[in-house]
């Protein structure tokens, strides 16, 4: 039989690994809670429009209060980019990953072209993927979220040039080649978003296709001679 000390240990780990267990517990309601206002948010402004969805009604189909969301978001505009936010912060990672002898171009198309492979499993795991693609088309036709898209990729980019000025052993303040780098795959990466927003197929598929066809033409496009 065991003792009323042995008795009182057991006592004691019991509460100590349930309180350590709480704040996991706590944490994982919090993010589904996160989630499904992501989710919500996005199924609204996709089917009925960005400007036209109000933060009440995001809350509303959780059937949270608007206190709540604002626990999560910031603003709509926050809602609309949390799924790219995350995809663009594990691009930056790879890129300050890949191989050291890799150019900086290669190096970012790489990245890229990687980061399409695992994007699926990436993004399913918050939202579905279908609706981040039509969420990716929404901010391609809405002008207000285009603004806030453009702005927010001058962000990256320097963010992305500081990177490339890293691995290069470069000062990016007194050597223009990192952004200049960036400035020329990030206006290609753009414009293949552009005309994929504007397309039929809006597959994980297809925008990798048209990236890395795009991609691939830097290099001819820079050439002094395009004869």
């Amino acid at each position: 039989m065991k003792t009323r000390q042995q008795a009182a240990d057991v006592a004691e780990r019991a509460r100590t690994t349930d309180t350590a267990a709480r704040p996991g517990l706590r944490e994982r309601k919090k993010q589904r809670t996160r989630d499904a206002l992501l989710r919500a948010a996005l199924e609204l402004f996709t089917t009925k429009g960005y400007e036209q969805t109000t933060v009440d009604e995001i809350a509303d189909a959780v059937d949270v209060s608007q206190r709540t969301f604002f626990r999560y978001f910031a603003n709509k505009e926050e809602t609309a980019f949390a799924v790219q936010d995350m995809v663009e912060s594990r691009f930056v990672a790879a890129v300050r990953e890949r191989p050291p002898h890799e150019a900086p171009l290669e190096a970012m198309r790489r990245a890229v072209l990687d980061s399409w492979n695992t994007l699926g499993e990436d993004v399913a795991a918050v939202v579905p993927v279908e609706l981040h693609m039509r969420t990716f088309q929404l901010i391609e036709s809405t002008p207000v979220l285009l603004a806030a898209h453009l702005r927010r990729s001058a962000e990256l980019e320097e963010e992305l040039a500081r990177v490339i000025a890293e691995r290069e052993g470069m000062d990016v303040d007194s050597d223009p080649r990192p952004r200049v780098a960036v400035a020329a795959f990030s206006g290609v990466m753009r414009m293949t978003g552009r005309l994929w927003g504007a397309g039929e197929d809006i597959s994980i598929d297809s925008i990798r296709r048209l990236t890395e066809s795009y991609l691939d033409q830097i290099g001819p496009a820079l050439a002094e001679d395009w004869a």
